[in-house]
């Protein structure tokens, strides 16, 4: 009888711990927990986190050309409201060679750095940039 329970357990427990790890794909992958708070606090530190992820995020960190960067807005995504840094630049790509520039808005939440939408026309709409030299410097 207790060989039994044993084996139970073995062959049961994988199946009880699948269903802890289900994936619901209604929720956007995000950093941060979102509180569901509708006004968002500033993000103060914006540059420095904008920078610090892009170090990582890119292949290659050091040439970017034609870097812009807008200075942070509120916007509507996903049905929440949301700080929106919006950023156009020209990553060197894996031959040496560089791509047109393209637009990506990082999202914050609470004030901090959430997450990146690449080829973010619709939330970088009518944004003002200014040259994000910062950016252009980077090192590995």
């Amino acid at each position: 009888m207790g060989r039994s329970i044993k084996i139970a357990a073995v062959v049961l427990l994988p199946i009880a711990l699948s269903a802890c790890a289900a994936i619901d794909d209604s929720k956007p992958i995000t950093f941060t927990e979102d509180r569901g708070v509708s006004s968002q606090p500033f993000p103060k530190n914006y540059r420095t986190e904008v920078q610090s992820f892009l170090k990582t995020y890119l292949n290659d960190p050091v040439g970017v050309r034609d870097a812009v960067m807008a200075e942070p807005v509120e916007r509507v995504v996903g049905g929440r409201l949301r700080y929106v840094v919006c950023l156009r630049f020209s990553a060197r790509e894996s031959d040496g060679g560089y791509r047109e520039p393209r637009e990506r808005a990082m999202l914050f939440v609470d004030g901090r750095f959430d997450r990146i939408i690449e080829n973010a026309v619709e939330p970088c709409a009518a944004v003002t940039y200014a040259p994000f030299a910062e950016l252009e410097k980077m090192t590995r």
